[in-house]
């Protein structure tokens, strides 16, 4: 089972270009599309969602197992509503119904979803809300979760259905480091029999989630791969000094700088070279070095 998406392109009615010719093979397991903000990640996770229509393009969802409500291969674009049954989304921003209980609200959403008997939906509420461990607090209004509480429910409403793709936008954003990694954890288990696509700006999420992403950027794929094998590809090209906060523009105009980062009243420069660099020392890259060093590079051949 696999996503195709080939030459998908998307301009708002603005003129903002948020994809231009976006091609990705997305297969099961988690899925990390980074980007900083405005990058388009969120405008392809929506027409991946089925919630706006491209300009030009296509996108496959493929070899879907027996059993699934829709076997077989799905037209994304076209064949909206039998994708709806294999999908679960979680935006990056979403409401709740704050005097609503977890449990009510979901056995609601099961319902809309087409799960008409009362006890089959029973069981599944409450299978999900202990997977999410929210069981105890299922008698509670929404409004009164936490934020990580709320990310926990909203991956459990995604999940009726069994869906065999889901779709998660932002989701560890404003998380304490805790349920940051309660969330870590509960992908990481989902991810083992679906196709998990975590859109993030957060470099370690995909550091500690994914075998395989892509970082978009101005609407473009500028690296995809297995994140270790893209990191390998920058050993012995990434250096390191510490210089004074007033010398950075003087080294961004000399070297070609990929981060800054103020440690101990000093800012630490990470740049890229492949050849050594006087004064410089030699780093161990990781995926933030990567990040850096794609995205600096498309914004200089952008503005060129």
């Amino acid at each position: 089972m696999q996503l195709e998406i080939k030459e998908l392109s998307k301009t708002y009615s603005n003129g903002v270009r948020a994809l231009k010719g976006v091609s990705l093979t997305i297969r099961q397991g988690m899925f990390g599309l980074l980007g900083p903000n405005g990058a388009g990640k969120s405008s392809l996770m929506r027409t991946i969602a089925t919630l706006q229509e491209a300009d030009s393009g296509s996108v496959q969802l493929t070899g879907l197992p027996e059993g699934t409500s829709m076997p077989g291969d799905l037209d994304i674009l076209t064949q909206k509503d039998a994708v709806r049954r294999v999908l679960g989304y979680l935006p990056q921003e979403f409401g709740v119904y704050p005097r609503v209980t977890a449990e009510a609200m979901l056995d609601h959403i099961a319902s809309l979803k087409g799960i008409a008997n009362g006890r089959e939906r029973k069981e599944i509420v409450q299978g999900l809300l202990q997977k999410v461990n929210l069981y105890d607090v299922r008698k509670k209004n929404l409004g009164t979760y936490s934020g990580g509480m709320k990310q926990r429910f909203g991956i459990a409403q995604a999940l009726i259905g069994s869906p065999r793709l889901i779709i998660v936008d932002e989701p560890t954003a404003g998380l304490d480091p805790a349920e940051r990694n309660r969330f870590h954890n509960l992908l990481s288990e989902i991810g083992e029999n679906t196709i998990v696509i975590l859109s993030t700006h957060i470099v370690e999420d995909v550091t500690n989630l994914c075998s395989d992403m892509a970082i978009i950027c101005l609407g473009e794929v500028v690296a995809t791969g297995n994140p270790n094998d893209l990191v390998k590809d920058l050993t012995g090209k990434v250096w390191q000094k510490f210089v004074e906060k007033s010398e950075i523009d003087t080294y961004r105009k000399t070297h070609r700088v990929i981060s800054t980062q103020l440690k101990g009243g000093k800012t630490r420069i990470h740049a890229y070279s492949e050849v050594p660099l006087t004064d410089f020392d030699a780093v161990t890259p990781d995926l933030e070095d990567l990040y850096f060093a794609k995205i600096t590079e498309k914004m200089e051949v952008t503005t060129v």
